[in-house]
């Protein structure tokens, strides 16, 4: 059996899954985003944090799943560093959507989404992605990410929407002020990150009637915005990844109810999936 290596990368954290010659074992290292660093800094990086934890092994296959990668110039980016890091090893880079879409559906066809920071859907036909809404990114869209939930809580408690009892938790967790908010939105970098860092607050006061009409109306807004524009959302099931989508699974389900879709799999992470769409793939 080849040795595999299935990478999963965000800008901030990447986890590697090696695999093969009797050998299962994670490695975490630091993101890559070919957008902020150069092949040489992919290559330094990971001959020092990544490496070391291989043991000399060879490997025959890799596979990265990340952001930015439906750029071709950072395809060549990955491509030329991964080269110089593991020779005639085949490899592949390929964008986290698809990453999802292999994760959750294998070789099914479905509806693949992610729910984290960020907010992505396709269509998946068992082999490739055939569809995709575009996501906008956070501030245009991104519905139903954890970006586009924080920004609906910033807004209940810079509008005095909240009562006083979710006024004093929110002012209780986080400690902040009008302009210290203004000043990470829209001068500091990573705003998506900073506004996702909110969405913690609705998993924390599940219950309470405004937390849970900010979590229906965020995610609806997904549902209408990119599940409603596919016709095979009526013919196939919806499926989920991401951390938005795990922790509030419960609320996924109700709109697919009242959709009258079904939901399918939903995951904290894709690497599990990964991992056996590429052990059946040797198989094949």
């Amino acid at each position: 059996m080849p040795v595999q290596l299935i990478a999963d990368s965000g800008a901030t954290k990447c986890e590697w899954y090696v695999v093969g010659n009797g050998i299962e074992k994670s490695v975490f290292t630091s993101g890559i985003s070919p957008y902020f660093v150069s092949e040489q800094q992919i290559v330094e990086s990971l001959k020092s944090d990544l490496l070391p934890h291989l043991n000399n092994l060879e490997v025959n296959e890799v596979y990265f799943y990340g952001t930015g990668l439906g750029n071709p110039k950072n395809v060549a980016v990955i491509l030329s560093a991964f080269k110089i890091l593991f020779g005639s090893a085949k490899v592949e880079a390929n964008t986290d959507l698809l990453a999802a879409a292999r994760a959750l559906c294998v070789s099914e066809k479905g509806i693949a989404c992610i729910l984290g920071t960020g907010a992505n859907s396709c269509y998946y036909d068992g082999k490739e992605i055939t569809k995709n809404i575009a996501s906008l990114g956070y501030v245009l869209g991104d519905e139903g990410s954890g970006a586009h939930l924080g920004k609906k809580v910033l807004q209940y408690y810079l509008y005095n929407t909240f009562d006083e009892d979710l006024k004093y938790r929110f002012d209780a967790k986080f400690v902040t002020t009008y302009m210290e908010i203004l000043e990470n939105v829209y001068k500091n970098p990573f705003p998506n990150r900073y506004l996702a860092s909110f969405a913690a607050f609705l998993s924390e006061n599940r219950g309470h009637y405004m937390v849970e009409n900010i979590l229906e109306d965020g995610l609806n807004d997904f549902f209408f915005n990119h599940l409603n524009k596919y016709n095979e959302s009526w013919t196939s099931p919806i499926n989920f990844v991401g951390g938005v989508a795990f922790g509030f699974k419960d609320v996924l389900q109700e709109l697919c109810n009242s959709y009258q879709l079904e939901l399918g799999k939903v995951l904290k992470a894709p690497m599990e999936g990964l991992v056996k769409f590429h052990s059946a793939a040797i198989t094949d």
